[in-house]
């Protein structure tokens, strides 16, 4: 007779004790949404200085290689990334981030009102400097 009341307690749903198991069905969940997130937003963070580049007809370049651009803005202040630097601290800051790797590939943009010798300024610190693979970023043009 005991057994059957042992029996009869867990059955109800009284007797039994709490449940020491994680879930990790929403956990799993929530990581889904989060990388998905994050998916979407991380290439709008990629560069962060407003620049309104010129138009072009060329097709794109290949390349695996994580995009290091050097922006000039309308105004002709140079930024790597999104912070600004002075040509004098340019070559060093590259250096570093790029840990002396003549073969990093640079990206420049240049806002299209600017100066075209102010684009080509910084092309040629960079080019004497010894990076060799830069390259100018535009827009895709609109008519094709």
């Amino acid at each position: 007779m005991a057994a059957f009341l042992m029996e009869r307690t867990k059955s109800n749903g009284r007797g039994h004790r709490p449940m020491a198991e994680i879930n990790v069905t929403p956990f799993v969940d929530v990581m889904l949404v989060l990388l998905v997130v994050f998916m979407v937003t991380a290439p709008l963070l990629t560069v962060g200085v407003s620049v309104e580049l010129p138009e072009t007809a060329a097709a794109p370049i290949p390349g695996q290689d994580e995009p290091l651009a050097v922006s000039i803005d309308a105004t002709g202040r140079v930024y790597i990334q999104d912070s600004e630097v002075s040509l004098e601290t340019l070559i060093p800051r590259l250096e570093a981030i790029t840990l002396n790797n003549a073969d990093a590939r640079i990206f420049v943009r240049g806002d299209k009102s600017i100066d075209y010798g102010r684009v080509m300024e910084v092309m040629g610190i960079l080019n004497g400097a010894g990076f060799n693979r830069v390259a100018l970023i535009t827009e895709r043009s609109q008519g094709k």
